[in-house]
């Protein structure tokens, strides 16, 4: 069975845009969460800085944003994203982690479960 075949993609926007294979959105989804930013000590999903995965058969893309762009672990966190997200996609893919600015993070893009860890 191919894992990137193109009548097994889905779209869905929960907890973030992905674009790709079905059978691969929990194992991705699972990887992103255990990024964790260092400076406030929460997942990167929880943050809101993911913003968006596709997948298709060459390659993952992800794009990523950060809470500023002064934000001094931004190498540690995508060295983190590439990290997990190579233990659970086919060594086939190329992962590329792309840091976008547009739109600017805001703390709207936080979870619940995030915004209550902070008092918000």
């Amino acid at each position: 069975m191919n894992a990137i075949a193109a009548q097994d993609r889905v779209e869905s926007c929960d907890p973030f845009p992905y674009a790709g294979p079905a059978a691969l959105q929990p194992a991705v989804a699972a990887a992103l969460r255990r990024v964790i930013d260092p400076e406030i000590a929460m997942s990167i999903v929880d943050v809101g800085l993911v913003y968006g995965v596709d997948i298709d058969a060459r390659q993952a893309r992800v794009r990523v944003t950060m809470t500023s762009a002064a934000c001094p672990v931004v190498d540690v966190i995508i060295d983190d994203i590439w990290h997990e997200l190579s233990r659970v996609l086919p060594e086939t893919l190329a992962i590329d982690v792309e840091l976008v600015w547009e739109p600017p993070w805001m703390p709207a893009r936080m979870s619940d479960r995030a915004k209550a860890v902070m008092g918000w």
